[in-house]
């Protein structure tokens, strides 16, 4: 359907555009070099324009609003200055397919080539970490333009566009302007690929699926737990898509990340084969590319060309849609004769997954905490660092949508993620977890939380530490600690000085308590948790470390 409007400004017309969208908010750091465009946004009532403290907790808000809606994240900027500081954010929603439109305002067009006041060739400086790039230089060819520019941050692999706007450009007048609903194109697999995957099947043994964002994109989650469940075939999550099938499934197998357990790789590597399913078997995923072995069948099928045998040579390569894909294998005809063994990995899983009933630290008490207290629908965000590592190994997500994370491992994540995702849906409680490094990257985005009466609950584990990166000096310089200490600061007081409220905690009793009491809470909750610096992962302490180094 078509809509034609007249006699209208160049900052109308795109916002006439994220309202054919059903964009609902838009985030950025005010720029002069855009305000007719905030202006335009003024007058649209079904806008809502967040104004946050800094470009990349803007562009973190906008990934993390569009991965929970499913809609298009929308962040502006203003030149280099601005659009250098959302970067962190376009390339975590490229490395994640996330669709985002950025808009990025440029200097005048008379100033352009002179090295005007913090000018930047925008679609150049973004041209490598983006999906699309352009600089719009006549006003008439906004309405084209920015259409395309959704249609090509929503189909095929989704990812991030960037748009460059001289600012002389917004006030110029289009007398028509064209605006139309984007059609997703939703490829199926040919007949012939559906007849070569129920053959490979049909000679399998030990089949797995490793289940990736492509299922997440297109909300296949449901067919997926189908097709696993007819033909009893396990399922792994890729890297930080844990909740693409619910963990607490018999044909659940584990999550293919960092630190993944030796069992959890070790049935992919039993495998004969490997059905990649809307993953792009990342060098996480598949553990430095060292996971699967030329002598395992892979079925690749993803909506992205480039993504198919870019890692590893499949044997069929498959380039649909994941929920149009799944549709047609459900009806092919194959007797799995692999039942024990799916049994038999699923308890390995169970085995390493479970936690103890006597909690051998804080960490492992908070996700108990969590798993018996947080709604079932409640969405968690998390920043990168060592802390996640007890969320991605002991945490159950038994419903779709609700786990959101960085697979770029972008730290100071978590927060401002949880901020777009509670606008995305504000009756849901939405939890964050973080390190102190991590958070103190974003945390002035607590006061933006504040101003917009948004009751996020952030959870920082404090241990003083780059915790990950001090790992990684003690394996291989151990006690040669350099640049990984981290000074003493109370978050939950930092938290109560942006007026917000904030808990220190170091129990477990301590940190339920709050988090009950979080929940009821009009205003963020930053609840900061007292960790021993010395449990360094959820394997190994930095003592332990240590002695190995010294028993080499």
């Amino acid at each position: 359907m078509k809509q034609t409007i007249r006699s209208t400004t160049a900052a109308k017309a795109i916002v006439h555009c994220l309202k054919r969208e059903g964009i609902s908010h838009v985030f950025c750091v005010p720029g002069e070099s855009y305000l007719p465009l905030m202006d335009a946004i003024f007058d649209e009532p079904s806008l809502q324009l967040i104004s946050a403290r800094h470009e990349g907790g803007a562009s973190f808000m906008a990934e993390g609003y569009a991965k929970v809606s499913g809609k298009p994240g929308v962040v502006l900027a203003t030149r280099g200055v601005g659009g250098a500081n959302l970067a962190i954010g376009v390339h975590t929603a490229r490395q994640d397919s996330t669709p985002m439109v950025v808009f990025l305002g440029q200097v005048h067009s008379h100033f352009r080539g002179r090295e005007g006041f913090q000018e930047v060739d925008l679609d150049r400086f973004f041209q490598p970490i983006a999906k699309w790039t352009v600089e719009i230089r006549e006003a008439e060819r906004i309405p084209e333009l920015v259409q395309r520019a959704f249609r090509i941050a929503k189909t095929g692999r989704p990812g991030p566009v960037v748009i460059s706007l001289p600012e002389d450009i917004f006030l110029q007048d289009i007398a028509e302007a064209v605006v139309s609903d984007v059609d997703v194109p939703r490829p199926a697999p040919s007949a012939e690929d559906v007849r070569s995957v129920q053959e490979i099947l049909q000679r399998a043994k030990r089949p797995v699926v490793i289940a990736g964002g492509g299922v997440k994109l297109a909300k296949a989650e449901r067919l997926l737990r189908l097709f696993a469940e007819k033909y009893s075939i396990p399922v792994a999550a890729a890297f930080r898509r844990h909740d693409v099938f619910p963990n607490d499934h018999p044909l659940y197998i584990g999550h293919l990340g960092l630190g993944t357990p030796k069992s959890i790789i070790e049935t992919v590597k039993q495998a004969d084969v490997v059905i990649a399913l809307g993953t792009r078997l990342s060098e996480v995923t598949t553990q430095d590319y060292r996971l699967l072995s030329p002598d395992q069948t892979l079925i690749h099928i993803d909506i992205d060309s480039d993504v198919l045998g870019k890692v590893y040579p499949p044997e069929i390569s498959i380039l649909a849609d994941c929920k149009e894909t799944l549709l047609k294998l459900l009806e092919i005809a194959v007797q799995p004769s692999w039942h024990d063994w799916a049994a038999a990995r699923r308890k390995q899983y169970e085995q390493v997954s479970t936690l103890p009933a006597e909690k051998r630290n804080l960490n492992e008490a908070i996700i108990a905490s969590l798993q018996q207290h947080l709604p079932n629908d409640a969405i968690i965000t998390n920043d990168a660092g060592n802390f996640a590592g007890w969320l991605h190994a002991f945490f159950q997500f038994s419903e779709e949508h609700t786990y959101i994370g960085p697979t770029s491992g972008a730290m100071g994540y978590g927060m401002p993620a949880a901020i777009g995702a509670k606008l995305a849906f504000p009756e849901r409680v939405v939890v964050s977890l973080s390190g102190d490094g991590g958070f103190m990257m974003t945390m002035q985005e607590l006061e933006t939380a504040v101003r917009y009466h948004i009751p996020i609950i952030s959870i920082v584990f404090n241990n003083s530490m780059y915790g990950t990166i001090r790992m990684h000096q003690e394996l291989h310089f151990p006690r040669r600690v350099i640049g990984t200490d981290l000074g003493n600061v109370s978050f939950a007081e930092l938290a109560k000085c942006l007026n917000a409220n904030g808990i220190r905690v170091e129990t477990e009793d301590q940190f339920t308590r709050a988090l009950l009491q979080a929940f009821n809470e009009t205003k963020p909750t930053v609840i900061e948790v007292m960790t021993d610096p010395n449990q360094i992962s959820v394997t190994a302490t930095i003592d332990e470390l240590r002695k190995r180094s010294n028993s080499r």
